[in-house]
C-alpha cells in the first residue's frame, strides 16, 4: 500500500499551536527546525513546506 498527498510530520518551534495525528517535532531555533526538516525529508522521502514563522509540515505529493 502507498500512501499519497498526506502531512508525514509537523515541525514547530511552539508546542501550543500545533496537535493531530501525525508525528510532530518542537524545535527551540529555526536553526534546528531547518536540520530536523532536512533530515525527516530523506529518510520519510517527503518534502518539507513552511506554513508560517516557526511552522513547517512534511508531506508526501
Amino acid at each position: 500500500m502507498t500512501h499519497e498527498k498526506m502531512i508525514l510530520a509537523v515541525i514547530a518551534m511552539d508546542g501550543g499551536r500545533v496537535a493531530g495525528g501525525a508525528p510532530i517535532f518542537i524545535c527551540q531555533t529555526k536553526e534546528e527546525m531547518e536540520r530536523v526538516a532536512a533530515n525527516l525529508e530523506a529518510i520519510l522521502d517527503g518534502i518539507a513546506h513552511e506554513l508560517a514563522e516557526g511552522l513547517l509540515v512534511i508531506v508526501k505529493h
